[in-house]
Protein backbone atom coordinates (compact mmCIF):
# COMPACT_ATOMS: atom_id res chain seq x y z
CA UNK A 1 0.00 0.00 0.00
CA UNK A 2 1.60 3.11 -1.32
CA UNK A 3 2.14 5.94 1.46
CA UNK A 4 -0.36 8.71 1.95
CA UNK A 5 1.52 12.10 0.73
CA UNK A 6 -0.87 14.43 1.04
CA UNK A 7 -2.14 15.00 4.69
CA UNK A 8 -3.97 17.40 7.27
CA UNK A 9 -1.14 19.56 8.65
CA UNK A 10 -4.28 21.74 10.62
CA UNK A 11 -4.68 20.94 14.27
CA UNK A 12 -7.68 22.69 15.58
CA UNK A 13 -9.87 22.94 18.77
CA UNK A 14 -9.41 24.31 22.25
CA UNK A 15 -6.31 22.38 23.00
CA UNK A 16 -4.36 23.45 20.01
CA UNK A 17 -5.19 27.30 20.35
CA UNK A 18 -4.78 27.07 24.41
CA UNK A 19 -1.11 26.00 23.46
CA UNK A 20 -0.28 28.65 20.84
CA UNK A 21 -1.51 31.37 22.98
CA UNK A 22 0.39 30.73 26.01
CA UNK A 23 3.06 29.48 24.36
CA UNK A 24 2.92 33.09 22.04
CA UNK A 25 1.71 35.36 24.52
CA UNK A 26 3.74 38.72 24.97
CA UNK A 27 2.13 39.39 28.28
CA UNK A 28 3.50 39.66 31.40
CA UNK A 29 1.15 39.80 33.93
CA UNK A 30 2.03 37.25 36.79
CA UNK A 31 -0.45 34.60 35.70
CA UNK A 32 0.41 34.50 32.27
CA UNK A 33 4.33 34.25 33.03
CA UNK A 34 3.26 31.41 35.65
CA UNK A 35 1.31 29.74 32.91
CA UNK A 36 4.20 29.90 30.37
CA UNK A 37 6.68 28.45 32.51
CA UNK A 38 4.45 25.29 34.08
CA UNK A 39 3.61 24.50 30.45
CA UNK A 40 7.49 24.12 29.52
CA UNK A 41 8.42 22.22 32.36
CA UNK A 42 5.57 20.10 31.66
CA UNK A 43 7.18 19.72 27.80
CA UNK A 44 10.56 19.12 29.30
CA UNK A 45 10.02 17.07 32.70
CA UNK A 46 6.63 15.11 31.08
CA UNK A 47 6.97 14.31 27.63
CA UNK A 48 8.77 11.19 26.06
CA UNK A 49 11.62 12.71 24.35
CA UNK A 50 10.23 11.61 21.09
CA UNK A 51 7.04 13.99 22.51
CA UNK A 52 8.84 16.44 23.47
CA UNK A 53 10.76 16.63 20.31
CA UNK A 54 7.71 16.65 18.00
CA UNK A 55 6.24 19.63 20.13
CA UNK A 56 9.50 21.45 20.15
CA UNK A 57 9.36 21.56 16.47
CA UNK A 58 5.10 21.96 15.85
CA UNK A 59 4.72 24.89 18.11
CA UNK A 60 7.93 26.68 18.79
CA UNK A 61 10.15 26.20 15.68
CA UNK A 62 6.24 26.06 13.54
CA UNK A 63 7.74 22.74 11.62
CA UNK A 64 4.79 21.34 9.73
CA UNK A 65 3.54 17.65 10.71
CA UNK A 66 4.76 16.45 7.19
CA UNK A 67 8.40 17.97 7.14
CA UNK A 68 8.23 16.40 11.06
CA UNK A 69 7.52 12.84 9.82
CA UNK A 70 9.80 12.66 6.87
CA UNK A 71 12.58 14.56 9.52
CA UNK A 72 11.91 11.63 11.91
CA UNK A 73 11.35 8.68 9.31
CA UNK A 74 8.00 8.18 10.49
CA UNK A 75 4.28 8.87 9.26
CA UNK A 76 2.22 12.08 9.48
CA UNK A 77 -0.30 10.23 11.09
CA UNK A 78 2.37 8.87 13.71
CA UNK A 79 3.20 12.43 14.38
CA UNK A 80 -0.41 13.62 14.79
CA UNK A 81 -0.84 10.30 17.44
CA UNK A 82 2.48 11.35 19.46
CA UNK A 83 1.23 14.98 19.23
CA UNK A 84 -2.29 14.02 20.34
CA UNK A 85 -0.95 12.22 23.44
CA UNK A 86 1.73 14.96 24.73
CA UNK A 87 -1.34 17.33 24.27
CA UNK A 88 -3.72 15.55 26.37
CA UNK A 89 -0.85 14.72 29.12
CA UNK A 90 -0.07 18.41 29.03
CA UNK A 91 -3.64 19.31 29.16
CA UNK A 92 -4.36 16.74 32.08
CA UNK A 93 -1.08 18.23 33.99
CA UNK A 94 -2.04 21.97 33.58
CA UNK A 95 -5.61 21.06 34.40
CA UNK A 96 -4.34 19.49 37.71
CA UNK A 97 -3.31 22.89 38.83
CA UNK A 98 -5.34 25.41 37.55
CA UNK A 99 -8.86 23.65 38.15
Amino acid sequence: MPRRESYSDTFTGEADKGIRAIIESRSEEDHVRKLRKLLLNVINNELTPRQKEIIVLYYFKRVDTVTIAKSLGVTPQAVSAAMSRARLRMYRILQYYYL
